[in-house]
């Protein structure tokens, strides 16, 4: 599945990266704590949170993930995601919640993610 798809799903906003929506994404990871998703997350999977840090996405770059959802209508302000200087890493933002926004894409295929772990 694209993050195309999962925008739609999601009836999600992108807030930047749109020219990467094309990523094929096959897993994700939800968190609320950066030290769990440098800790048990996979690299290239998506990251979905309802924590809203500049450093969730300097932490899902390093990991090498393939975006950020952030849930609850949450966002990143347009003027920190210019001072990241991240035009280059989708981040998007939906109104669902966090067990909505992980149950409708688990129910189109996207698996969940633990390091160590293949499914």
């Amino acid at each position: 599945m694209t993050l195309l798809e999962i925008k739609d799903i999601l009836n999600a906003e992108v807030l930047c990266g749109e020219h990467l929506l094309e990523r094929k994404v096959k897993t994700a990871f939800a968190c609320d704590l950066i030290s769990e998703m440098l800790a048990l997350a996979n690299s290239n999977t998506l990251i979905i949170t309802s924590l809203i840090n500049p450093h969730v996405i300097h932490t899902a770059e390093v990991m090498d993930a393939k975006g950020v959802i952030f849930v609850g209508g949450k966002r990143l302000s347009a003027d920190i995601i210019k001072k990241l200087d991240h035009g280059n890493f989708p981040i998007l933002s939906t109104s669902l919640l966090l067990f909505d926004t992980c149950g409708l894409l688990f129910s189109r295929g996207i698996e969940g993610c633990v390091r160590g772990k293949t499914s």
